[in-house]
């Protein structure tokens, strides 16, 4: 866990972030194969593949944009803030195009010093761990 400079305060470990979106590719797995069952998901060349991909990417960029964190690292104890640490909306595409980087795998695996990877820095978002998210959201209600 690394603090990124400019908002001093600590970004999620990689082992939690991995079980997070192993949980997300599980639900989304899960989702796929109750709507085209299990048959049509193990035949070869089916679709339903990629159908696990782009719900992958719409549940996570979705629930992000709503909940602070995708159904994976809601269960993990995750959320994803801003980088600069004020709580504020996001605009849900940057949300998209953050999870369309992270489904083409590289972007999440070349990172800053300060655990964000060039998937956070195009969206220009953290990862943290829930005690950290609520203190941010404690500091944003005292503000007003």
């Amino acid at each position: 866990m690394v603090q990124p400079a400019e908002a001093g305060f600590e970004t999620a470990s990689w082992p939690r972030r991995f079980a997070a979106i192993l949980v997300d590719w599980i639900a989304s797995t899960l989702v796929v194969v109750a709507f085209v069952g299990v048959d049509e998901y193990l035949d070869p060349g089916s679709p339903a593949s990629f159908f696990v991909l782009v719900v992958f990417v719409l549940e996570s960029a979705v629930l992000t944009w709503l909940l602070a964190g995708s159904f994976g690292k809601i269960a993990t104890g995750l959320r994803v803030v801003p980088a600069d640490g004020r709580l504020r909306p996001i605009s849900p595409l940057r949300f998209l195009v953050r999870q369309v980087l992270v489904a083409l795998v590289v972007p999440p695996l070349v990172f800053k010093p300060d655990g964000r990877g060039l998937h956070d820095l195009a969206a220009d978002t953290a990862t943290v761990r829930r005690p950290v998210f609520d203190e941010m959201l404690a500091r944003a209600r005292s503000r007003r």
